[in-house]
């Protein structure tokens, strides 16, 4: 069977403080990468990044641009060794919730610096959502997603309570004011569910309570030039491939308040053709969630440059 490959990139919760160093050290593609985004940003992202504090790094503000700079900075190291330009290389891309952004700069549909700043403004307009509402969000393990579904609806009383993330089978995350969630904690043992975690966020997005982060995000977006995706990308709100423009900045303001529809992409990855998936960036989150998910695919993560070495000797 021939390959077919599709890219993935990480989102929040897979940020660590010396993500990517090794990358930087050695190579000078991945340092311009840092580089340059520390200059749009007028920040030091990559010493925080590299040695600073890891609350400071995961303040929303921070994570998304520091996620984004990894990834593509791996994968502009990965695009030279190979010689070859991405669509050379896989078929389509896709990303969790910011990951979609680092997807679409993979696939020059967006600058790095376009990226860096919308990131950087995203993440500020989600935090100050965060702080101006009373949200929370909570992980449920061990239901489905309908069974997710009927939780949130009877736990929500006339106040908001929505699927945030449908991440895998048995991994649903759940967003919305904090009464709310709190009484979705205690409905869930009802529901048979295994356990729900509270998450440790400022904020319940991917809900309607940030809103108003979603607004930013579309002025913001009026300024940034979108472009044709050299691949497809599966975009978060539709789980469906999408390579129009127009569409795609459409699709990335309603993502801010939309669940993040992961575990339908990675089985419509599976249904386009796709053999093998590629997790580009921080850590294995999305690796362990596709091996749940469609356990078929080959999945691979490249997060060290003996990982770089070990794809492109199997390409």
């Amino acid at each position: 069977m021939t390959k077919k490959i599709a890219f993935i990139f990480p989102g929040q919760g897979s940020q660590k403080i010396g993500m990517g160093k090794n990358f930087y050290d050695n190579f000078a593609s991945a340092k311009e990468v840092f580089q340059e985004i520390d200059d749009v940003l007028e920040q030091n992202l990559s010493e925080l990044i590299f040695s600073g504090e890891i609350t400071e790094l995961t303040k929303t503000e921070n994570t998304q641009p520091a996620l984004m700079a990894v990834s593509i900075a791996i994968l502009k190291t990965l695009l030279i060794a190979a010689k070859k330009d991405i669509n050379e290389i896989a078929t389509y891309a896709a990303g969790h919730s910011l990951g979609e952004y680092s997807a679409l700069a993979a696939a020059n549909a967006l600058s790095v610096a376009d990226t860096a700043k919308i990131l950087k403004v995203r993440g500020e307009a989600m935090r100050d959502a965060g702080d101006k509402t009373q949200g929370a969000m909570a992980a449920i393990i061990g239901t489905d997603f309908e069974t997710a579904e009927k939780i949130v609806k009877q736990a929500a009383k006339h106040e908001v309570c929505q699927i945030a993330n449908d991440n895998s089978l048995g991994q649903i995350v759940i967003s919305g004011h904090k009464t709310a969630i709190d009484r979705a904690i205690l409905l869930g043992k009802e529901f048979g569910a295994k356990k729900i975690i509270p998450l440790p966020v400022s904020g319940a997005f991917h809900s309607e309570l940030v809103r108003e982060a979603g607004d930013k995000v579309a002025k913001a977006l009026q300024h940034i030039t979108i472009n044709q995706p050299l691949i497809p990308i599966i975009a978060n709100v539709t789980a469906k491939a999408e390579q129009n423009s127009t569409n795609i900045k459409e699709l990335l303001v309603k993502q801010v308040t939309s669940k993040v529809r992961w575990r339908e992409t990675v089985t419509e990855l599976k249904n386009l053709g796709v053999t093998d998936i590629i997790e580009i960036g921080s850590g294995k989150v999305l690796t362990g969630l596709v091996r749940r998910i469609e356990p078929d695919l080959n999945i691979f993560n490249i997060e060290q440059p003996d990982n770089l070495d070990e794809f492109l000797a199997s390409f």
